[in-house]
């Protein structure tokens, strides 16, 4: 058993060490890779991630492997870029995320204990809390990407407040800021306000993005299912009107409601 862990340990760092030859053979020898820099390269970094997250969802381990393979070499290949750039080593970013992962596990490698899933992760926030004090963070929002999807953002920032202390009692007072802010969005449109309407909307999808994990589920996938949802009811709505030679684009909206309502029998 010990034996075939080295063995298969070794052809992991072989494969790796492969991997990082070819992307800096490429670095090299490609006109296309030459011209690449870490910031063009960061758009691909979040295509790829997106990309694995959807094999993972789909469950077929080839589809999985191939999508987190990709993630993994446009990983490497901007620190392929930083280490031409003598800004940080591959080999130093390894050691940052592992020296990283031993940290915040103290209940592996250290003295602390945790026995639950739910310890873990209080204990993880904890140690994130004081290393962004270390860092200088002046607020408990300090570290929230801003460039991440605005949803996981605005879900980000309320599961943070609520660890500063601050957040609704239940998903019925999250509710009822939503409400609140949906009668300022009707009052900003009376006034023919549309600029200040977008603000409210905002307000609105802000609260509206922290309801789920109220109720034990993430805003993202709650959205990324709806959104599956649609577009299955979409295409049944289509096919529908292709088969009675209807044109969605002539109809009523209340034919269409009409195929939307027919089409919702099918989930």
């Amino acid at each position: 058993m010990l034996e075939s862990a080295a063995m298969s340990n070794g052809l992991t760092q072989q494969e790796l060490g492969r991997l990082i030859q070819v992307l800096r053979e490429l670095r090299d020898k490609c006109p296309w890779d030459r011209e690449q820099t870490p910031s063009s390269l960061a758009k691909n970094l979040v295509e790829e991630a997106y990309e694995a997250a959807d094999a993972v969802a789909a469950g077929d381990s080839r589809e999985i492997a191939d999508e987190l393979g990709d993630l993994l070499a446009q990983t490497l290949s901007i620190a392929v870029i930083a280490e031409e750039e003598s800004r940080f080593g591959i080999s130093e970013m390894i050691r940052f995320a592992t020296d990283k992962l031993i940290r915040r596990h103290p209940h592996v490698y250290g003295d602390a204990a945790a026995n639950t899933a739910a310890e873990v992760v209080a204990n993880w926030n904890r140690m994130k809390q004081q290393e962004r004090d270390d860092a200088g963070a002046k607020s408990a929002l300090d570290g929230v990407v801003r460039a991440q999807p605005a949803l996981m953002r605005a879900e980000k920032l309320g599961d943070r407040a609520r660890q500063a202390g601050m957040d609704w009692v239940d998903i019925h007072s999250v509710l009822a800021k939503v409400r609140e802010e949906l009668e300022e969005v009707e009052g900003a449109l009376a006034r023919n306000d549309t600029t200040g309407a977008a603000a409210e909307i905002g307000d609105m999808l802000l609260a509206l993005a922290n309801a789920p994990r109220f109720i034990g589920h993430s805003a993202e996938e709650t959205l990324r299912r709806s959104c599956d949802k649609f577009i299955a009811r979409f295409a049944v709505v289509e096919r529908l009107a292709r088969e009675r030679s209807l044109d969605l684009k002539l109809l009523a909206p209340a034919a269409i409601e009409a195929l939307w309502q027919e089409a919702k029998l099918d989930d």
